[in-house]
C-alpha cells in the first residue's frame, strides 16, 4: 500500500520550507560551543531529554515534571542486552519479557494490561515515532529496531505527557538519539564474539563534510547459531544507518536512514515437564526446519523456511528541523517514514508433553525412523506463519512562542500506516520432544490430544489488508510562576479513519470476505502538571494525565468489524534529587483503564475488563570515587476491578510482578595507562500470574551478569561480559494458548561474549 499520499507530501515541504525561510538570532557559535561542551561532558548529553517536552523542545531532566529514565552508550553496553526490548529492563514500571529472541518481546508498562506484543510501548528515533500504532499481532515495535554504535543516548517515558504530544502513547515511549557528526573525525571498530558461536562486527564513523555539513555512518553485521541451537544460524543479519545534518545560522536539519535485514529464532514455551534444559532447549532444529502448508481454498501448497524466525526487513528514515524565528518564535518538524517487512516464522507448541506409552497405539516412530521407547516425550508443535508488509508516515510539525513567563506550543501531528497481513497459524503435528527433535511418522495431533495433551489441534488462516490515517492537533502552556513554581499544561484533539478487510478460514483463508469495515473514531486527552524547585538539587511534580489507546486492526478483527477506544487515567507525584554523589528519581503513580481485550490469536477466549494499579518506581544512583552502585525498583499492585469473567475480579493483572529490583555496581581500576572497569548487576523479579484468573503461579527468580571493560589510552579496548552467570531458568510466561499445559518460557541461559574494539 501506498502511504506518501500527496497532503503527507506537502505537509513535509510545508514544515521544510517554513524552517528554510526562517531568519532570526540563533546564535551559531553559542550553539557549536553547546555541541562542544557535549563531546567532553557525557552527563551533560544524557541530562537533556526531549521525550514529553512539546515537539521535542528539550529539558534539562531536574526539570522534568514527568518520570523519565536517561542512558548513555556505556549503561546500556553494561548491560549486555540481546534484543532492543531488554534495553527496557533498565526502565522501572516496565515489565519485559525479552525471553523471546532478538524480536517479539511481551512489554507491560505500570500495571497495565497486555498479556502479548506491547499495547502500551512506542519505539522512536530522534523523537519521531516508528510505526503509527502501538503494536499489531506478531508485530511489537522494539522488533522494528536493533540497537548498536550508533545510538548516542536513549530515553524512556512513562505516563505523563505521552498522552499528548507525539503519538499520544499513554504507556511509555523508548526514544534512541543517534550520534551526530562533530567538527572531527571520529569512530569505533568493535568485534564481538561468544560462547555459543555467535560472531559480529559493528563500526561508526562521523566527522564534518565542511560548510556547516555533518555526516554520521554505521552498522553491523552479525551471525549466531543462537543460545537455543537450532542445528543453523537461526540468528544473523546487518543493518546500516547513515544521517547528514545542516547547521544554519538559526538552526539546523538533519536526516537520517537506516537499513536493516535482521532475524532469529522466536523462542516459545517449552515443556516444563519432559526434562530438557529449560536455558538451551530449542524444538527446532534440521528435521523440522522446512514446511510445506496449504496457502488457499484452490489447496495450492508453499514451503517454507523456518530459520527466517521472527524479525525485520525494510527502513526507517527520518528528519528534524529545528529553527529560531526570533522574537520568541521557533518551529521544529519530526518526521519518519518506515517500510518492511515484519515476518514470523515460529514452531509454536499446542498441548503439554506425554509419554508415548500414554497413546493409544502405545508406540511411536520419527519421520527419520527410529522407534521411541515408551517413556520418550513427545509433543505437538505447528509451523506457524505471519507475513506482514508494513508502511507508515508520521509527522509532527510544531511552533513555539515565549510570552513573558509563558512558553507556547501548538502543534499538528499526523500519520498514516498500513499492514497487509497472510497468516497460516496451528498446522500442529506430534514431535519428539528433545533438542531438536524429528517429528513423528503415523501419529496425528488428534492422537496426542485423545492421550490428553491438552491439545486443541486447530488452524486458522487470514489474507487481510489494513489502512489507517490519524490526524492531531495540541496545545502547551509551560508558566513559570516564580522562580521555583512551574505550571505545565497540555491539550490533544486525535481523530482516527481505519478501513481494514479480511478474508479468513480453516489454516488459510478461504475466499470469502469476511470483513469489510470502515471506522471514524476520535478522543480529547489532556495532562496538567506543577513542578517545585526546593533547590537547585531537589525538585517535586505531580502530575494528571487522561490518554487513550486507539484501536488497530487487530482490534476490529476481534470484535467482527468493531473496535473502541480504552481510556487511560494516570495520577503521579514524584521526587528528585541530583547532586555530585546521588542522584534518585522516585514516583508514585495510580493508573485506571477503562477496556482492554484478551489475549490475541489464543484458543483461551478473549476477556473483555477493567484495572487499577498502584506503584512505586525507583531510578538512582549513588557514586563514591570510583565505586558507582545504579538501582532502579518497582513495587506495584494491578488488580482487574471488572471483567466479562466475573470470577477474575479482584485477580492480578496477568505476567506482571509485584515486584522487581535491579542493582548494577561498577568500579573503575587504573591499570597502568589503562583504565579497567569491573560491574555487575542483580536483577530480582516477584512472582507472577500465567492468566487473569490466577490459576498458574511464575514464581520468581533472580538473574546476575558480570563483565570487565578494559580500556587503553591508544583507544583500543577489551569488553567482557557474563550474561546470566548464575544460569537461572526464570520464567517469563506459561502458555498464553494452554493455561492448563505444563509449559512456559524461561529466560535464556548462562552465555559469556567477548569484543575487542578500537576508538579514534
Amino acid at each position: 500500500m501506498r502511504i506518501m499520499n500527496k497532503t503527507m507530501i506537502s505537509t513535509v515541504a510545508m514544515a521544510t520550507a517554513l524552517s528554510f525561510a526562517s531568519t532570526g538570532a540563533y546564535a551559531q557559535d553559542q550553539q557549536k560551543a553547546a555541541g562542544a561542551k557535549a563531546k567532553k561532558d557525557d552527563k551533560a548529553v544524557e541530562e537533556i531529554v526531549v521525550l514529553g517536552t512539546p515537539g521535542g523542545a528539550g529539558v534539562k531532566k531536574m526539570d522534568a515534571s514527568f518520570a523519565i529514565t536517561t542512558m548513555n552508550q556505556d549503561q546500556v553496553d553494561q548491560a549486555g542486552p540481546k534484543s532492543t526490548a531488554e534495553v527496557l529492563t533498565l526502565v522501572p514500571g516496565v515489565w519485559t519479557e525479552s525471553s523471546g529472541g532478538v524480536a517479539g518481546a511481551n512489554i507491560d508498562v505500570r500495571g497495565l494490561p497486555g498479556g502479548g506484543d506491547a499495547p502500551f510501548v512506542t519505539m522512536a528515533i530522534n523523537g519521531a515515532p516508528i510505526y503509527g500504532t502501538e503494536m499489531l499481532s506478531f508485530m511489537e515495535q522494539s522488533s522494528l529496531f536493533r540497537v548498536d554504535e550508533t545510538i548516542r543516548t536513549t530515553e524512556a517515558l512513562r505516563g505523563g505527557p505521552n498522552a499528548v504530544f507525539s503519538n499520544g502513547e499513554p504507556g511509555v515511549t523508548m526514544n534512541f538519539n543517534l550520534k551526530k557528526g562533530g567538527d572531527n573525525t571520529e569512530g569505533r571498530v568493535k568485534y564481538t564474539a561468544s560462547d555459543y558461536g555467535s560472531n559480529r562486527v559493528d563500526a561508526v564513523l562521523s566527522g564534518p563534510l565542511g560548510n556547516g555539513l555533518y555526516y554520521m555512518v554505521g552498522g553491523y553485521v552479525r551471525s549466531s547459531p543462537g543460545i537455543r541451537d537450532a542445528q543453523f544460524n537461526s540468528e544473523k543479519g546487518h543493518q546500516i544507518t547513515a544521517e547528514l545534518t545542516k547547521e544554519f545560522d538559526n538552526g539546523e536539519v538533519n536526516v537520517f536512514s537506516r537499513v536493516t535485514d535482521d532475524h532469529g529464532q522466536w523462542y516459545l514455551p517449552q515443556a516444563l515437564n519432559s526434562g530438557n534444559d529449560l536455558g538451551t532447549f530449542s524444538q527446532l532444529g534440521n528435521a523440522t526446519r522446512f514446511a510445506t502448508l496449504q496457502v488457499n481454498a484452490n489447496g495450492d501448497m508453499k514451503t517454507y523456511d523456518f530459520a527466517n524466525g521472527r524479525g525485520w526487513k525494510g527502513s526507517v528514515s527520518g528528519l528534524n528541523a529545528n529553527f529560531d524565528l526570533g522574537d520568541g518564535w521557533s518551529v521544529k518538524d519530526n518526521m519518519s517514514y518506515t517500510k518492511g517487512d515484519a515476518d514470523t516464522y515460529g514452531f509454536v507448541p499446542d498441548g503439554g508433553a506425554i509419554q508415548v506409552k500414554d497413546l493409544a497405539a502405545g508406540t511411536a516412530t520419527t519421520t527419520g525412523g527410529d522407534v521411541l521407547g515408551g517413556n520418550e516425550w513427545i509433543q505437538n508443535y505447528g509451523h506457524w506463519v505471519v507475513q506482514k508488509q508494513i508502511e507508515s508516515f508520521t509527522n509532527d510539525l510544531s511552533i513555539a512562542k515565549t510570552v513573558g513567563d509563558h512558553d507556547f506550543t501548538f502543534g499538528f501531528y499526523k500519520a498514516s500506516w498500513s499492514s497487509d497481513d497472510f497468516w497460516s497459524l496451528g498446522n500442529f503435528a506430534p514431535v519428539h520432544n528433545v533438542q531438536n527433535g524429528d517429528s513423528l511418522d503415523g501419529t496425528s495431533c488428534q492422537d496426542l490430544q485423545a492421550a490428553g495433551s491438552g491439545s486443541g489441534c486447530w488452524a486458522y488462516g487470514i489474507q487481510s489488508a489494513g489502512e489507517a490515517k490519524a490526524n492531531a492537533i495540541y496545545g502547551a502552556d509551560s508558566w513559570q510562576i516564580n522562580d521555583r513554581l512551574r505550571f505545565d499544561i497540555g491539550l490533544r484533539q486525535q481523530w482516527l479513519a481505519l478501513d481494514y478487510v479480511l478474508d479468513s478460514g480453516p489454516g488459510y483463508p478461504d475466499g470469502t470476505r469476511d470483513l469489510d469495515t470502515h471506522l471514524t473514531t476520535n478522543a480529547f486527552s489532556y495532562t496538567g502538571a506543577l513542578n517545585y524547585d526546593v533547590s537547585e538539587d531537589l525538585g517535586v511534580f505531580v502530575r494528571y494525565s487522561k490518554g487513550s489507546r486507539f484501536p488497530n486492526f487487530d482490534d476490529i478483527r476481534n470484535g467482527g468489524g468493531t473496535a473502541a477506544i480504552f481510556g487511560i487515567k494516570q495520577l503521579e507525584g514524584g521526587i528528585k534529587y541530583s547532586s555530585d554523589n546521588v542522584g534518585l528519581f522516585a514516583t508514585v503513580f495510580y493508573n485506571k483503564n477503562d477496556s482492554f481485550s484478551g489475549v490475541v490469536g489464543s484458543t483461551i477466549p478473549n476477556e473483555a475488563f477493567k484495572t487499577r494499579a498502584l506503584g512505586v518506581e525507583l531510578d538512582g544512583h549513588v557514586t563514591y570515587g570510583a565505586f558507582n552502585l545504579a538501582f532502579i525498583g518497582t513495587l506495584q499492585d494491578a488488580k482487574i476491578t471488572a471483567s466479562s469473567t466475573a470470577a477474575n475480579i479482584d485477580n492480578q493483572v496477568l505476567r506482571q510482578p509485584k515486584w522487581q529490583f535491579r542493582l548494577a555496581p561498577s568500579y573503575d581500576i587504573p591499570v597502568g595507562s589503562a583504565t579497567a572497569t569491573i560491574y555487575g548487576a542483580a536483577q530480582f523479579v516477584g512472582d507472577r500470574w500465567g492468566d487473569n484468573a490466577n490459576t498458574n503461579k511464575l514464581s520468581g527468580y533472580t538473574k546476575i551478569d558480570m563483565g570487565v571493560k578494559v580500556t587503553m589510552e591508544s583507544g583500543l579496548f577489551f569488553h567482557v561480559h557474563a550474561d546470566n552467570l548464575n544460569n537461572s531458568h526464570g520464567l517469563t510466561e506459561a502458555d498464553p494458548r494452554s493455561a492448563a499445559s505444563p509449559n512456559g518460557r524461561a529466560i535464556l541461559g548462562r552465555s559469556i561474549n567477548f569484543s575487542v574494539g578500537y576508538d579514534f
